[in-house]
């Protein structure tokens, strides 16, 4: 029941460094995409049991959507640079 969220941390942590520290666009888009991905398993996974943590876990679910979809915007505008 941890893993999604224990993923999630670490994906969290590491972001920063890899799009401000190493550069690297394409990685931080994954990393983010990760991120992304693993609020929804914790989501889905916590539904069963706390109906109320998963629901309030939507507003970080929009605001991680808003900050993936300028990650990958970022990414392609500076594609092959």
């Amino acid at each position: 029941m941890a893993l999604p969220f224990a993923i999630n941390l670490v994906a969290n942590l590491i972001f920063t460094p890899i799009q401000f520290g190493l550069r690297n666009l394409p990685l931080a888009s994954v990393d983010i995409l990760v991120v992304w991905t693993t609020i929804i398993g914790t989501m889905v996974v916590i539904w069963p049991y706390y109906r109320w943590v998963a629901v309030a876990q939507v507003p970080y679910l929009i605001w991680m959507s808003l900050a993936t979809i300028l990650q990958l915007s970022i990414t392609c505008m500076n594609w092959g640079k």
